[in-house]
């Protein structure tokens, strides 16, 4: 059991970074969508989406070096957390179109419950947690 463990965080750790990594860029090289659903109480909006593209890159380059490995996913876990808020308002404003399509519906009605998902995902990856699986199992 543990190998599979191991080899099931590998593949997190690298899809992680994949997904983190280009998060990331799109943050620093395409901001105006994201800048459009940060909450109005967020502060200098442009700085933020700046900086939280540049954690999400740094956690993506986190995973993948062992000895950062573990604050990487602590701080990606945090990262999704932070977000949420943004996540939401993403919906909201969405949903709350003259005219919502299907798409949206479905996108925002999976993406939503996934959070937790990151969170837990990121800590995984991060070699911090493995529940529900169990090291040491045969």
């Amino acid at each position: 059991m543990t190998a599979r463990i191991d080899v099931w965080q590998r593949r997190c750790q690298w899809g992680l970074s994949s997904f983190y990594g280009l998060a990331g860029i799109l943050h620093l090289v395409l901001p105006k969508p994201f800048i459009g659903i940060t909450p109005a109480w967020v502060p200098e909006p442009e700085a933020v989406i700046f900086l939280t593209g540049l954690c999400e890159i740094a956690g993506a380059v986190g995973l993948l070096v062992p000895r950062l490995r573990k604050a990487a996913g602590i701080g990606l876990a945090f990262y999704a957390i932070c977000v949420f808020p943004a996540n939401i308002k993403h919906a909201i404003d969405s949903l709350g179109a003259a005219t919502v399509s299907p798409w949206q519906w479905s996108y925002h009605l999976i993406r939503l419950p996934l959070q937790p998902y990151l969170v837990w995902l990121a800590l995984f990856a991060g070699n911090i947690v493995v529940w529900p699986f169990r090291r040491g199992e045969k």
